[in-house]
C-alpha cells in the first residue's frame, strides 16, 4: 500500500464508501474499531469518527469528529486533534472537523449512533469483550433530547430526579421509565428507544418494562415498585432554572480573529461579509455557541497545524473546554451554520464539469468512428402516475371558474389558477393541488388562490397534498401533471384586465394574428411546454428551441446546443399551438432578415449550454416559535429517517427549490393554508440551505401525516406499515404499545381536513367549490375538533406562556404535555394578518361554467 507523507497509514484508502469508520487513540497510535463495537465509547479514551455520505452531486461528503472522554489524558486529546487533521489531509482537505466532548456532543454526532451512546467507565484495552453488558446491578440514566437521545448515567439516588427530563432505572428484572412532568412527549418517546436498546443488549430481550408519570401515584403498580427502590416516595424539589449557560450564549457577541503567527488579531464584526476572508489566511469566528476555524485554501499545511493549536489555546483561555463546540473547515467546504453568521455569503457555484465532460467524451468517440448514441436526457427527479385526471380553475376576485378540457392546458401569466390532479397510487386515491400565480398576476388573486385551494383540498375525499407555485419556478411535478402546457402573456380574469387599464404603460397580451415568440422545452417526449417570452432577440438561447409567429408566418428555430429529442417536442408543440399551419425550419445561424426584423433586429443572446443543476441534498428541520422573542427558529435533524416525523411536530423537508411542510396529526397547525404560511416563514427566516429565499423562487408543499405521497416518501427509507399506527395516540403511546406488544384503547384523532374515504379507488374525487363548502369554523388537523373555542390547560407549569395574545403568535409544534395521554389543544393562528397581506381571506363564490372569460 502506498504511503502518504505526514498521514497515518490507518487512514489510507478510507472514505471511498458511505458509512462510519472509528479509531481509538492508543498511546501514539490509532486502532480501528470493529463495526460490532461502534457506539461503545470508553470515558478514558479519545476516538476519531469519520462519517462519509454520498451526495446528490455524486461527490462524497466527509465529517470528522474527535471525541474526548471525560477521563482521557491530556496528551491523548492532543494526539486526537493531530490525527483528525491527518485524516482530513488524507481526504484531500475536504472534510469538516468537529471536537466532541463527552456529555456535550453535537446532534450531528449523536445522530450516527441511534438510539444513543452510553459511555462506558474505564479504558478500551482489548478487542475481546462480552457482547452483552452486565445487568446484575441497578443503574440510572438521565435522558433528554427529542430527535437524538442524550443519555447520561447518574447516581442511583432520589436526588438525581427532576421534572425536566426522563429517567431510566435499569434493574436486573425490570426497566422503569420515570417521565418528568415538564418533559416533552418526544423526549419520553426517545427514552423508550433507549429502553428497547437496553433490553436487547443487557437483558437479551427478556425483562419487564414499567412506566410512571411524575406526580401520579394512585392505582399505579409500577409507581409503587419504582419508589420502593428508593425507600419510599418523597416529593421532588422544583427545577432550578439554569441561566448561566443561557446568559453566556445570548450575551456574547460575535468575535472574528485573523491568525497571524500564532497571534490573534481582532477584526471588525459589526457587519460580517464573505469578502473579509482571504484565501491565504486562517480565521477564528466565535459565535458564542460555536467556535469556527476557517482555513483558506492557499494556506500551507504547517500554517493549518499552527492554526489548530491556536484554536485549542483560545478555547482553553475562554474557559470553554467542556462546553460549546469547535468546527474546523477549509475554504469551499463551509457548513451552513457558519455561512449564516455572515451578512452576505454568495451562493455556491454549480459545477458543470461532469456535463461538459460527458459531451466531450461522446464527441471524441463519434470522431473516431464509433456509433455513439446521443447524450441521454436528464430524467425527471420526481415521478407521479400518468393516468390521473386534471382539472383547472381560473381565480378572479375570489371566484373560481372551471376551465374546459381544451383550455385547461393554456395558462396566462396575468392570472392565478388552481390545479387539481387526481390519481391512484398503490390502490389509494390521491389528490395533488397547485396554486399557480403568473408573473403579472395581481396580489388580490394570489392571496385568494391559496385560500381557495386550501378550502377545496379539504372538501375532497381521500388524501390531498397542496403546493404553492410561481411562474418560471414550477417544479417538475407541475409539468408532469399537465403533459403539455402553453403559457401566454396577458390574462383572462377581469381583475387583471382592470389593472392593465389603470396602467399608463399597458403591456399587450397574446393576439392570435399578432407577433409572438415561444420558448419550447420538455422533460420527456410526453411532457412539454411552450412559454411566451419577450419578442426580442435577447430572449433566444442556443440550448433551446423556439416558435416565432408573425401574423400568418411561422418559424421554428433550433439552437445549436439543443438536442434532437427537443426537435421532436418542437414539432409537437407547433401542431398544438398552430394546428394545420406550416412553419419554416431554421437552424441557428441560418436566419433570414424577416426573422430578425420580427425580433426588432439582431442583438446578443446566450450561447452557453444550459445544464440542469444537481438536485440539492434534502435536509429536515423542526420548527419552533420562541414566544418571548417572537423569533421563528428551525433546527436541523441530522441523519433523518421516517421515525423523526413525530406526530406532535411540524417539520420541513428542504430540497432546495422545493420545501415540504409535514404536519403531524397532533401538531397545532390549523389548516393547509396555515402550513404553507409556516413554509414562508422558514424561507424568510434564512434557515434554509442557501440562506433567505423568497416564496416566489421556491415551491412550498403541505403534506399531512398519513397522507404522504410517493414523491415525498422517496426521500426516506419508507415503511408503509408504520402508517397503520398513525391513528394510535402520540409518539410516546405508539412506541410504548409497540414495545409492550399491545394496542392502546384510544380514540383515533380527528384528521379533519382529510376525511376518510369509503369510495372505491378510481372513483371521482370532486372538490366542493367555495360556494358549496362553507364550514362553520376552521378545523384542526389534530384531536382538537371536539373542543372548538376552548383551550385545554396543560399540566405543565409553563402553560401560561401559551395563553392567547393578539400580538404574540402562540403556535408551537412541540407538545409539552405532562401526561402520556394526548391533551386536546386548540392551536391558534401563528401569523399576524400582515403576513397574509390581508386581514381576512376573500369571500369566495364559484361558477360552474367552463366557458372562457373574455
Amino acid at each position: 500500500m502506498s504511503t502518504m507523507k505526514g498521514v497515518d497509514d490507518a487512514f489510507l484508502g478510507v472514505g471511498d464508501k458511505p458509512g462510519l469508520h472509528i479509531w481509538c487513540i492508543m498511546g501514539t497510535s490509532v486502532v480501528p474499531i470493529a463495526k460490532s463495537l461502534h457506539g461503545k465509547f470508553y470515558t478514558g479514551n479519545c476516538y476519531i469518527v469519520l462519517n462519509t455520505a454520498e451526495l446528490k452531486s455524486g461527490i462524497r461528503g466527509h465529517n470528522v469528529h474527535y471525541w474526548v472522554g471525560e477521563e482521557a489524558k491530556e496528551e491523548h486529546c492532543v494526539i486526537a486533534s493531530d490525527k483528525a487533521f491527518e485524516l482530513d489531509a488524507a481526504l484531500g482537505s475536504q472534510a469538516v472537523q468537529y471536537r466532541e466532548m463527552q456529555g456535550e456532543e453535537s446532534d450531528k454526532f449523536l445522530s450516527y449512533f441511534r438510539p444513543c451512546i452510553i459511555p462506558v467507565q474505564g479504558s478500551f484495552s482489548s478487542h475481546w469483550r462480552r457482547s452483552g453488558e452486565e445487568c446484575d446491578q441497578t443503574t440510572m440514566f438521565r435522558c433528554e433530547g427529542e430527535h437524538v437521545a442524550r443519555v447520561t448515567e447518574v447516581p442511583f439516588s432520589r436526588t438525581s430526579l427532576d421534572h425536566k427530563a426522563a429517567f431510566i432505572v435499569d434493574t436486573p428484572l425490570k426497566i422503569f421509565l420515570f417521565s418528568g412532568c415538564n418533559s416533552s412527549v418526544q423526549t419520553r418517546a426517545k427514552a423508550l428507544d433507549v429502553i428497547k436498546h437496553l433490553r436487547e443488549n443487557r437483558h437479551c430481550g427478556r425483562c419487564e418494562i414499567g412506566t410512571l408519570e411524575d406526580g401520579k401515584l394512585v392505582g399505579d403498580s409500577d409507581a409503587g415498585e419504582f419508589w420502593n427502590l428508593f425507600g419510599g416516595y418523597a416529593p421532588i424539589p422544583r427545577d432550578v432554572l439554569d441561566t448561566a449557560n443561557g446568559e453566556l450564549m445570548t450575551t456574547t457577541s460575535k468575535k472574528l480573529f485573523w491568525i497571524n503567527k500564532r497571534k490573534l488579531v481582532p477584526m471588525d464584526t459589526h457587519l460580517l461579509d464573505r469578502e473579509m476572508l482571504n484565501s491565504d489566511r486562517s480565521y477564528i469566528l466565535d459565535s458564542g455557541t460555536e467556535i469556527y476555524l476557517w482555513l483558506g485554501m492557499a494556506t500551507l499545511v504547517s500554517e493549518r497545524k499552527t492554526s489548530v493549536t491556536v484554536l485549542e489555546d483560545y478555547v482553553r483561555s475562554q474557559g470553554r473546554s467542556s462546553i460549546g463546540h469547535t468546527v474546523i473547515m477549509t475554504e469551499g467546504h463551509e457548513i451552513t451554520d457558519f455561512k449564516l453568521q455572515f451578512q452576505h455569503w454568495p451562493k455556491n457555484v454549480v459545477q458543470k464539469l461532469y456535463e461538459a465532460g460527458r459531451e466531450k467524451v461522446a464527441a471524441i468517440f463519434k470522431h473516431q468512428g464509433y456509433d455513439v448514441a446521443e447524450i441521454p436526457e436528464d430524467k425527471p427527479q420526481q415521478s407521479i402516475s400518468s393516468n390521473g385526471s386534471l382539472k383547472v380553475w381560473l381565480v378572479d376576485r375570489g371566484c373560481v371558474t372551471l376551465l374546459c378540457t381544451e383550455e385547461q392546458e393554456q395558462l396566462y401569466n396575468g392570472d392565478c389558477y388552481i390545479v387539481q390532479y387526481s390519481y391512484i397510487e398503490d390502490g389509494k386515491d390521491y389528490n395533488l393541488f397547485f396554486s399557480w400565480s403568473g408573473k403579472s398576476s395581481i396580489q388580490e388573486d394570489r392571496l385568494a388562490s391559496v385560500s381557495l385551494m386550501s378550502s377545496m383540498s379539504d372538501s375532497v375525499k381521500g388524501p390531498a397534498v397542496v403546493g404553492q407555485v410561481s411562474e418560471a419556478r414550477e417544479p417538475e411535478l407541475f409539468f408532469l401533471v399537465f403533459k403539455s402546457l402553453i403559457i401566454f402573456k396577458g390574462g383572462r380574469s377581469a381583475a387583471y384586465k382592470n389593472s392593465v387599464l389603470q396602467k399608463s404603460n399597458r403591456t399587450e397580451g397574446y393576439k392570435k394574428d399578432g407577433a409572438a415568440l415561444f420558448r419550447v422545452q420538455g422533460l420527456r417526449h410526453d411532457c412539454a411546454r411552450a412559454v411566451q417570452v419577450d419578442l426580442v432577440a435577447s430572449s433566444l438561447n442556443s440550448s433551446h428551441c423556439y416558435i416565432l409567429q408573425d401574423g400568418a408566418s411561422f418559424f421554428t428555430w433550433t439552437g445549436s446546443l439543443s438536442l434532437p429529442s427537443e426537435h421532436h417536442i418542437l414539432d409537437r408543440m407547433m401542431n398544438k399551438l398552430f394546428p394545420l399551419k406550416q412553419s419554416f425550419l431554421l437552424k441557428e445561424g441560418s436566419e433570414p432578415d424577416h426573422f430578425w426584423k420580427t425580433l426588432e433586429g439582431r442583438s446578443e443572446y446566450s450561447k452557453e449550454k444550459c445544464v440542469k443543476c444537481w438536485p440539492a441534498d434534502p435536509r429536515l428541520y423542526t420548527c419552533t416559535f420562541q414566544q418571548c422573542t417572537c423569533i421563528f427558529v428551525a433546527k436541523e435533524v441530522f441523519t433523518f429517517c421516517q421515525d423523526d416525523l413525530a406526530t406532535e411536530e411540524t417539520l420541513i423537508l428542504d430540497c432546495g427549490e422545493e420545501i415540504y411542510v409535514w404536519v403531524g396529526l397532533h401538531s397545532g397547525v390549523t389548516s393547509k393554508e396555515h402550513a404553507l404560511d409556516i413554509g414562508k416563514m422558514f424561507l424568510q427566516a434564512g434557515n434554509a440551505q442557501d440562506g433567505r429565499r423568497s416564496i416566489v423562487d421556491t415551491t412550498v408543499y403541505a403534506v399531512v401525516e398519513g397522507d404522504e405521497p410517493a414523491f415525498f416518501t422517496s426521500f426516506f427509507n419508507w415503511d408503509s406499515s408504520k402508517q397503520v399506527a398513525a391513528v394510535l395516540g402520540n409518539s410516546f403511546e405508539r412506541k410504548l404499545a409497540m414495545l409492550k406488544g399491545i394496542s392502546p384503547k384510544l380514540e383515533a384523532p380527528d384528521r379533519s381536513l382529510r376525511r376518510s374515504s369509503s369510495r372505491r379507488p378510481g372513483t371521482s374525487s370532486e372538490p366542493t367549490t367555495p360556494e358549496q363548502h362553507q364550514p362553520a369554523a376552521r378545523r384542526t388537523f389534530g384531536p382538537a375538533a371536539a373542543s372548538v373555542g376552548r383551550v385545554a390547560k396543560e399540566r405543565s407549569g409553563s402553560s401560561s406562556a401559551l395563553s392567547p395574545s393578539p400580538v404574540i403568535p402562540s403556535w408551537s409544534p412541540r407538545s409539552r404535555a405532562s401526561s402520556s395521554t394526548s391533551t386536546p389543544v386548540i392551536a391558534r393562528r401563528l401569523f399576524p394578518s400582515t403576513l397574509h397581506g390581508a386581514p381576512h381571506a376573500p369571500s369566495a363564490t364559484a361558477t360552474g361554467s367552463p366557458a372562457r372569460r373574455r
